[in-house]
């Protein structure tokens, strides 16, 4: 429903009032505070409709009012003013990012940190998508006499490791015949397609070498496994329970949600490309029914590819934080992709 402009102004003022002071906003406040030149008596019957039209609500009878989530999505969709971060903010970001910038998994995990300590919220990241990523590279590293590391590249720059024991003594040269013909091998094949049969299938190509191979193959199919999972890095978990006027029963179920990795990593995957802000109960877990979910989309060579996203309290500044995860969010697309290229 499309509002008229002094009705977005006096909505538009309420929720940033709100935001900032957590106190219900009355017409006086609103006068004060905004260029309106009207009576309060008009602002009180502006108001007032507002709420009929379920915008505000009054939580006491001789109070002002407060924002719905139903204020709040207008207001996001609508009325939010977004300032971008300044250069010199964006440069600090990139600085920080680059100093862990050795894998995928780290520059997520920065970015995580660095999200939650500039929003004072609880963070999330997710590694790059799998689901076209391929072999780019398998090594091998000796361990032991009888153990070695394989160790699995994605095209998505995703590392993943896996130890393996050989009942004869591994040496150099039998880790480059196994470096030879298993990149051979497995070089640009799918993540995704590297199931049992296909191993199977591979030990019967290499005739009596597969002797050797059992716990190798073994190995590189329980690497591609974990780069095949959508891997998340929290920071913040307890931030819910330090949030002012904090609700416990809410807090407690957003933390429990955190714990619960495969059920978080269905709400992150779940949500749109781009930038999105759910708000209580327009998300799909009822955990989150007193949060918002504010989140933005990085790109690995211009293809959507992963999520930053923070869970905050529904009464929050949309505007800031969004014009943050933004700024992190094209930052981790920029470096992951040059990490990839090189």
């Amino acid at each position: 429903m499309e509002l008229a402009e002094r009705k977005q102004k006096i909505l538009s003022a309420v929720v940033e009032n709100f935001i900032k002071t957590g106190e219900p906003v009355g017409s006086k406040t609103l006068i004060d505070e905004t260029d309106l030149k009207v009576s309060s008596a008009t602002v009180r019957n502006d108001m007032a409709d507002l709420t009929q039209k379920g915008y505000l609500v009054q939580p006491h009878t001789s109070a002002g009012r407060i924002p719905t989530q139903q204020g709040y999505r207008y207001y996001v969709d609508n009325l939010m003013k977004i300032v971008a971060v300044s250069q010199r903010g964006r440069e600090l970001v990139e600085d920080k990012l680059y100093r862990n910038a050795e894998s995928p998994e780290n520059i997520l995990k920065s970015a995580a940190d660095l999200l939650s300590e500039l929003t004072g919220l609880t963070a999330v990241a997710t590694t790059p998508n799998s689901a076209e990523s391929r072999i780019h590279k398998i090594s091998f590293v000796q361990t032991g006499s009888h153990t070695a590391m394989t160790v699995v590249i994605a095209s998505n720059g995703i590392i993943k490791n896996q130890l393996f024991r050989c009942e004869f003594i591994i040496t150099p040269e039998i880790l480059e015949v196994f470096d030879k013909a298993l990149n051979e091998l497995f070089d640009g094949v799918r993540l995704s397609s590297i199931n049992r049969p296909f191993i199977q299938t591979a030990a019967a190509r290499f005739g009596e070498l597969s002797l050797f191979m059992p716990s190798v193959l073994t190995a590189i199919k329980d690497a591609a496994d974990k780069a095949n999972e959508v891997g998340i890095f929290l920071s913040g978990q307890t931030k819910p329970l330090f949030m002012q006027n904090v609700n416990f029963l809410a807090a407690r179920n957003v933390i429990e949600l955190l714990s619960r990795k495969g059920d978080l990593a269905g709400v992150l995957t779940s949500l749109p490309i781009g930038t999105s802000v759910s708000i209580g109960t327009e998300n799909s877990r009822i955990e989150l029914a007193y949060s918002s979910v504010i989140s933005s989309s990085y790109s690995v060579k211009d293809t959507p590819s992963g999520t930053l996203a923070v869970i905050a309290p529904i009464r929050t500044d949309y505007g800031r934080v969004i014009s943050i995860i933004e700024c992190i969010s094209e930052c981790v697309s920029k470096i992951i992709s040059e990490l990839i290229e090189h």
